[in-house]
């Protein structure tokens, strides 16, 4: 059964159909800084069950924000990288990181996981910095720029 949008007509919205669930974007910040593998991304994640990371990152191939390329055929096995739309989140993520360490910083619990979250976000920051995020221009925009084009 499809899940219903929560407002077709607003942008946010539906773009929290897509990322909004539990643990999407933490898949994002962890494919940040490059390709990762299926058992890779559970042990970074260690308490999402593997089905849901799985219905995650099938989402997100849907939408055209996650690639997955087979390594292995029997078994099969896949690495997931994002792609340039993926990519784009990136800043949102680390938007997040900035917030939650600027408003919550008091109240995250000291030690490992915080230190490992800081990590997470460092190399996430590094990799925007070494391949920065390029805007594409909508097609609409480029179609109407070519017509015009053709007029002059």
């Amino acid at each position: 059964m499809a899940r219903k949008s929560l407002d077709v007509t607003c942008p946010v919205a539906r773009t929290l159909d897509i990322v909004g669930a539990r643990w999407t974007l933490l898949i994002i910040r962890d494919l940040l800084p490059g390709t990762m593998r299926f058992q890779d991304l559970q042990e970074r994640l260690p308490h999402m069950a593997p089905n849901v990371l799985s219905d995650r990152l099938k989402i997100l191939e849907e939408h055209g924000l996650v690639r997955r390329e087979f390594y292995s055929d029997h078994p099969p096995r896949a690495a997931y990288s994002l792609t340039d739309p993926g990519r784009e989140l990136g800043v949102i993520v680390l938007a997040l990181g900035r917030w939650g360490l600027r408003h919550l910083g008091g109240k995250l619990s000291p030690g490992l996981q915080h230190d490992e979250c800081l990590r997470h976000l460092q190399k996430a920051s590094e990799a925007l910095i070494r391949r920065p995020v390029q805007r594409v221009k909508s097609a609409g925009k480029s179609a109407a720029k070519t017509a015009r084009g053709a007029r002059n």
